[in-house]
């Protein structure tokens, strides 16, 4: 897979501010694994994505400009966008601009400080992760990029944790890459929506949980704040679902988050169990 990190993006840049009348300033542009961002000459956000078009599925590769049809979300609007199919490889490019963030990401995916967030912070995540459970769409959720089904469920929990009853019973939309590198602080949004889609209940929650692992405090108030998730029967599946991501066959050694997902999971295991 290629890594956006490590390649020219010059040319991509170039055709995307084309495309969108508009000019990319280098000296902001951001490289992730498999997107790349940049502020623009008119004060707006792009951000480019290049994804399999084995990756694409059924959700078309518009995450973002779906999204805009959400409603008691806090998340930065949608304005336009630009898509085209590779010339060599199997894969689609897509760009989205959008109006700028309120406030800096958080932090990194997965954070080793306590980002010592306010209770209006928490509460403003409350009020969009509740938001979003209460609406519909026909678009399926692709955390990590594969869309999330009662078999991938059934296989990821079934690696690490084999005697439980893996079977979904509510299904809502989610973000699915809810991490600390997409929410903002001190004023909260959401952003990067290219994955959103029905999922199992809970797991925003799970995934918000697992990034938070290194530093067990933080953890502790996820859990509290949407203790509704994490107490449904789909919510501790989801829990499982994430933690045999971190505990499961390529697990590292040096992980902070062993420990806690361990241990968690293991408590789980058995309120399911006994159920």
């Amino acid at each position: 897979m290629t890594d956006l990190r490590q390649v020219p993006v010059d040319q991509v840049l170039e055709r995307v501010g084309t495309a969108l009348g508009t000019q990319l300033d280098p000296a902001t542009v951001v490289r992730k694994r498999r997107s790349v961002g940049a502020r623009t000459e008119r004060g707006t956000w792009v951000r480019i994505e290049r994804r399999g078009l084995d990756r694409i599925g059924t959700q078309g590769g518009n995450g973002t400009p779906s999204a805009e049809a959400l409603s008691g979300i806090a998340k930065p609007a949608w304005l336009a966008g630009v898509a085209w199919r590779d010339e060599v490889e199997p894969v689609m490019w897509r760009a989205d601009e959008t109006r700028l963030l309120p406030s800096a990401p958080v932090g990194s995916a997965v954070v080793a400080d306590d980002p010592a967030l306010p209770s209006s912070w928490w509460a403003e995540l409350n009020t969009s992760l509740d938001a979003l459970a209460r609406q519909r769409t026909n678009r399926i959720a692709t955390p990590d990029t594969e869309t999330i089904t009662q078999e991938l469920v059934t296989r990821m929990i079934h690696q690490v944790f084999p005697l439980v009853d893996p079977t979904v019973s509510e299904w809502c939309p989610a973000h699915a890459d809810l991490n600390w590198a997409n929410v903002t602080a001190p004023e909260f949004c959401i952003f990067d929506w290219e994955d959103w889609g029905m999922a199992p209940r809970g797991l925003d929650a799970a995934t918000l949980w697992a990034a938070s692992l290194a530093v067990p405090a933080l953890a502790d108030r996820v859990r509290v704040e949407r203790s509704g998730d994490f107490a449904s029967r789909d919510g501790k599946l989801m829990t499982l679902f994430v933690a045999a991501k971190i505990l499961g066959p390529y697990a590292h050694p040096e992980d902070p988050r062993l420990d806690g997902a361990r241990a968690l999971s293991e408590q789980v295991v058995k309120e399911l169990q006994a159920d």
